[in-house]
């Protein structure tokens, strides 16, 4: 994994596919499981950030072909 700042509040990051995988697959897990203490807002915004990552993988797909 590489991060590279390219502003106070944008980063870059490079991951390997199953470093990558790991993330998202945390990151479902926390959204289907979520224990009551964890907001609302959080579990929206993960929500979200799954939401894109699925739309960019599609992406890659059609791209490919």
């Amino acid at each position: 994994m590489e991060l590279e700042r390219l502003s106070p509040t944008l980063l870059r990051g490079t991951f390997h596919a199953y470093e990558l995988s790991a993330f998202v697959a945390a990151a479902r897990y926390l959204v289907e499981t979520a224990p009551g203490d964890v907001p609302q807002e959080s579990l929206d915004q993960l929500r979200q950030l799954l939401a894109g990552y699925d739309q960019q993988l599609r992406r890659l797909a059609d791209a490919q072909g």
